[in-house]
């Protein structure tokens, strides 16, 4: 080329190219502290409630969190979800108003205030209760305000001003009030019964409170000698049984024995395997099917004598081992008959401690022989017990050891056949001291599962009035009581049980397995057991006569009690206080004032009375639309509430369960500090964000249990760009739209109205999602048209359209533009309202950067999409009308996109073109050329045999297409001509 050729034009001024402040960088981590201050500053929460004012109400009542420690990755899946719920429920146009809410008395705080009291060797029982209880309530607003900032940080939305709290007087006053309608209706009552007790936090617990590990423990084989028996050849041998609890030994009360299993009595001869000779000759009772174990564990040979029916066995008895200590130890031992005796483990004869065990009380209580009460609270024996009075705990292994204290004085009583410390099973652990528990009779308070529950009586205690609150007068009327109507749902007179059981029916179950979890756990429950010997809780505030031991029912005594503990606390139930709460005419020295404090689970079984119906939060109402928690709390919070308000209302206090699984490590172990496998979810706010933690809550399937790790967060922020970018580009391809451009979808491209039509059949799934709280669908939905149906497909396709349709300089554009452009405003508009529940800070940002005045995304409503008229059903595509494909067309058209890229590749990477615009394609069906053309991003399609080669035509100095009509490299195609020319 010479010197004088003249320079070909040069037109980037002219090509349109994407502008937007939305950095691809995200910083989240500073850019989010400082957008929840915005929220906070405006009062987005207040904005929002005003703006769904008598709309369609949508309550999720909060689970408290125990106001104990950080926030750990478990708390932060649970709230992600359930702001999720608020936030699409929102979205859709409902009024869902959201309490927070904190679990503030019990155990956990009261050890921790002890532990301090340890530290510095001081005694908590020398320090004055309200002193104590003082400190656990200062400790548990601490853990409150701690937690309300940590969970705030995670973007979630509620009314953090006015949570609710068990520890508020209101709250107090409250619980003791429905305490009461337990006692006005016949279900409370005071028994002794075996529950499980933890000798080290001297208190009774609940079986969620409970967890099981396994351990190894020493299993005995013990001789009872039989000294009566309608068969006379039992009388002088000895009754074998077998237990894991060798403690249990001392309070032994009888033997029970399966009248349906058959025994044989044995003769003991040579040992095996040793040459101890001291049981040989020694005569024994055991069950047919178990010789051969308690042959292995005697190590000698057992020869079979005579056959015994189970039946016979009545009239049987044995006496203790100890039975020359005296006193106790003397009285006979009866057999009893036990349905639960099997021969699947031990001797097939089972030794009843009634002070321990749930079936041994059953069944000894039906002989009449009552507990004896020989276990302190500490777990250790009565200092005035016979044997082994006031030594050592009886979960301490030591002292159930084959050469400890029980075992020796077994052993040279000659009762002990055998012993060894091998025997590994599951057993029963306090989840906050993570010692072992017992099961220990001791008199406690009880609500009955199986007592037809009576009709309030005409003077019953109202619920309890809410002090002071905001918008008190549009406080929503409280249910009524249960009453005769309830009942007459199953019958009339209807138990506890009985409610619950079909309230369980009534009740929507996400996942469905949830039904028939807390369905069995229901069905099988005993009493509840309500009595803690605590002092941080809410007393049972009841008094009992002391002549007749009967519970005093009064609705003066109740009311006067509940109005001093609003007032006051639970600090009022005082001694001080008892003859003002009796009132004139009663002698307190007549009555005992319980010191009992209620189980936790009643607390927060309450939850829904003062704050879904007392009015203090005028936007509540009773019942809830959800209740949503870990599966555990099949167990805890889930089935007290239910108990609660199926005790005092009829019904359950909800109307659907959404439950999550746990939260497992990168291998599936569970986390464990002691492994250091754990995630915190504060360092992952500091290092990431809280949007990624909310899009990786989002994305696993949370119904059942799963993983978090560093790579799986690695793969959340690869997923969390993808969005973030899509965003981008939709922000910088919009830059300068305006409503003069819009098109209307009859006027659109075949293309563009096939991206409506997704985005419509998005807008479907995303609906049903929410409907069924499949948040992971929701979110892989979400994606997956980003990623595949929009970068990949539409946004690569149309970004010659974009560029080059427009003339830059004087802003005039085609109308096949002005479409995509279209199309781009109404996907920007769905997206970012759909993406605002789960990247909540992302989705303000973006909508901020695009409309810096246009108030919070959080305000807007679910997006209104125009079907473009391609119907889902593919009965109603048969006549989409012109220029629109079925679904199936476009699926096959997309697979041919697929197989012309892949065909294009080899000739990129063997550097034959450069980009796909230099490809030409020939197919034996080339359809619409031009249409393919766009969708292929090469130049030409023609018909023929099937082939990708490199175009000889010459490339547009404009757009880069290579087309026939070039006649030379930078010169103009026809279409950038006509772009520049208009």
């Amino acid at each position: 080329m010479s010197d004088d050729t003249p320079a070909k034009p040069d037109y980037r001024s002219t090509v349109f190219l994407p502008k937007t402040d939305f950095p691809m960088k995200a910083g989240l981590p500073q850019k989010e502290p400082a957008i929840l201050a915005q929220w906070q500053a405006q009062d987005l929460y207040g904005q929002v409630r005003k703006a769904r004012t008598g709309r369609e109400k949508f309550i999720l009542h909060d689970g408290p969190p125990y106001a104990n420690g950080d926030i750990h990755i478990g708390h932060a899946l649970n709230r992600t979800l359930k702001d999720m719920v608020v936030r699409t429920q929102t979205l859709l146009g409902k009024d869902a108003p959201f309490v927070p809410g904190w679990d503030c008395h019990g155990l956990p705080i009261e050890w921790k205030i002890e532990e301090q009291y340890r530290k510095k060797k001081l005694n908590k029982d020398e320090v004055p209760v309200k002193e104590f209880r003082a400190e656990c309530r200062a400790y548990a607003q601490h853990w409150v305000d701690v937690q309300r900032e940590q969970i705030k940080r995670l973007g979630c939305t509620a009314d953090w001003a006015n949570p609710y709290l068990t520890m508020a007087f209101d709250s107090e006053a409250t619980i003791v009030g429905e305490l009461m309608k337990f006692a006005e209706s016949g279900q409370l009552y005071r028994g002794a019964k075996p529950v499980m007790w933890s000798p080290v936090e001297k208190t009774a617990l609940a079986e969620a409170e409970i967890e099981y590990e396994d351990i190894v423990s020493t299993q005995i084989d013990v001789a009872f000698e039989i000294v009566e028996s309608p068969i006379p050849e039992l009388v002088g041998a000895h009754a074998v049984v077998w237990t894991t609890t060798p403690w249990t030994i001392p309070v032994n009360q009888g033997i029970a024995y399966g009248p349906d299993v058959e025994y044989r009595l044995v003769r003991v001869g040579d040992p095996s395997g040793h040459t101890d000779t001291s049981l040989r000759d020694k005569m024994l009772l055991v069950g047919v099917d178990l010789i051969g174990v308690v042959t292995q564990r005697l190590g000698y040979n057992l020869i079979p004598m005579q056959q015994v029916r189970g039946a016979d066995l009545a009239g049987t008895i044995a006496r203790h081992p100890m039975h020359h200590l005296g006193g106790f130890f003397t009285k006979p031992r009866p057999f009893l008959p036990g349905d639960f005796v099997t021969t699947d483990q031990g001797t097939g004869l089972v030794h009843m401690a009634p002070d321990h065990g749930e079936d041994d009380f059953e069944l000894c209580k039906a002989h009449g022989i009552d507990p004896v009460f020989a276990v302190e609270g500490d777990g250790k024996y009565r200092a005035d017990w016979l044997w082994l009075g006031g030594q050592g705990s009886v979960i301490n292994a030591k002292f159930n050891a084959p050469d400890g204290p029980i075992c020796s004085d077994l052993r040279e009583a000659g009762a002990l056949l055998a012993a060894s410390a091998d025997f590994q099973h599951s057993y029963p652990h306090s989840w906050r001291s993570k010692a072992k528990v017992i099961y220990r009779c001791t008199p406690q308070w009880f609500v009955a599962m199986d007592k037809p529950i009576a009709p309030p009586p005409p003077a019953a205690v109202p619920l309890p009035e809410a002090s002071s609150g905001r918008n008190e007068a549009a406080a929503n009327p409280p249910p009524a009581r249960l009453g005769e109507g309830d009942q007459a749902q199953l019958g009339g007179g209807a138990t506890l049980r009985q409610l619950a059981m079909q309230a369980i029916a009534d009740t929507r179950f996400v996942p469905e397995k949830g039904r028939n979890r807390i369905g069995s756990m229901v069905e099988g429950r005993p009493d509840w057991v309500l009595s803690r010997q605590r002092a941080w809780g809410v007393p049972i505030a009841v008094f009992v006569e002391r002549k007749t031991g009967q519970l005093l029912v009064d609705a003066e005594v109740n009311q006067r009690i509940v109005a001093a503990i609003r007032d006051q606390g639970v600090d009022a139930w005082d001694a001080d206080n008892a003859a003002t709460f009796l009132g004139e005419g009663r002698n307190p020295d007549d009555y005992e004032m319980v010191t009992d404090i209620l189980d936790v689970w009643f607390d927060s079984g309450s939850t829904h009375v003062f704050t879904l119906e007392s009015g203090k939060w005028p936007d509540q109402r009773w019942p809830a639309d959800l209740y949503l928690e870990g599966s555990d709390q099949h167990r805890g919070w889930f089935q007290s509430s239910l108990l609660e308000s199926c005790g005092t209302r009829g019904r359950a206090p909800f109307n659907a369960v959404l439950t999550h699984g746990f939260t497992m490590d990168s291998k599936g172990m569970k986390m464990s500090k002691s492994l250091g496998n754990t995630i915190d979810p504060l360092k992952v706010m500091e290092t990431n964000g809280a949007d990624i933690i909310r899009l990786w809550a989002l994305s696993v399937d949370f119904t059942e249990d799963h993983r978090i790790g560093d790579e799986i967060l690695k793969g959340v922020a690869d997923q969390y760009r993808k969005l973030r970018n899509t965003f981008r580009y939709l922000l910088g391809a919009l830059d300068g739209f305006g409503e003069d451009e819009r098109v209307e979808v009859e006027a659109m491209p075949e293309l563009e109205r096939y991206m409506l039509h997704l985005a419509a059949e998005l807008d479907a799934k995303l609906r049903q999602a929410v409907n069924d709280f499949d948040f992971n669908t929701y979110v892989r939905a979400l994606t997956d048209f980003c990623n595949e149906d929009l970068s990949a497909f539409y946004f690569d396709i149309r970004k010659d359209v974009l560029y080059c349709e427009i003339n830059a300089e004087t802003g005039v554009q085609t109308d096949k533009r002005r479409a995509y452009r279209t199309v781009l405003d109404t996907l920007f508009h769905a997206l970012v309202r759909w993406a605002a529940p789960v990247l909540v800070f992302t989705s303000e940002e973006v909508w901020g950067t695009r409309y810096p005045d246009g108030g919070s995304v959080h305000l807007l409503e679910w997006p209104t999409l125009r079907h473009p008229g391609a119907g889902r059903d593919p009965a109603e595509q048969e006549n989409l009308g012109p220029g629109l494909r079925r679904d199936d067309d476009w699926a096959k058209l997309r697979a041919l996109r697929a197989q012309v890229t892949e065909a294009i590749e080899p000739l990129r990477r063997d550097k034959i073109i450069r980009s796909s615009l230099e490809a030409e394609v020939t197919l034996p069906e080339s359809g619409d050329p031009e249409l393919l053309a766009e969708l292929f991003i090469t130049s030409t399609v023609h018909k023929g045999d099937w082939a990708v080669t490199k175009s000889d035509n010459h490339k547009c100095g404009r757009c880069w297409r290579l087309l026939p009509e070039v006649t030379e490299d930078g010169d103009l195609c026809g279409r950038c001509a006509d772009v520049l020319a208009a």
